[in-house]
């Protein structure tokens, strides 16, 4: 079994927080993953992946489902 590596883990978390945040402020612009991921200084393939591991969907369906919620709300 690997050990845990915790400050690996706190940096991912702090990244996906960044980048919900920051989806969360630019929805309506509609941000692409290529721009996420550079807001957080990842390669789109590797921020996906980090993202669908810490919120369990993709990035991309989370710009949905704010930009959905919005719309149903306007």
């Amino acid at each position: 079994m690997n050990p845990i590596d915790y400050s690996q883990q706190s940096e991912d978390y702090q990244r996906i927080e960044r980048a919900i945040r920051f989806i969360g402020d630019n929805f309506k612009s509609r941000p692409t993953l290529d721009q996420i991921a550079a807001h957080v200084n990842l390669s789109k393939f590797h921020f996906d992946r980090l993202f669908k591991r810490w919120a369990g969907i993709s990035p991309i369906q989370f710009l949905g489902y704010l930009t959905l919620d919005y719309t149903k709300k306007n």
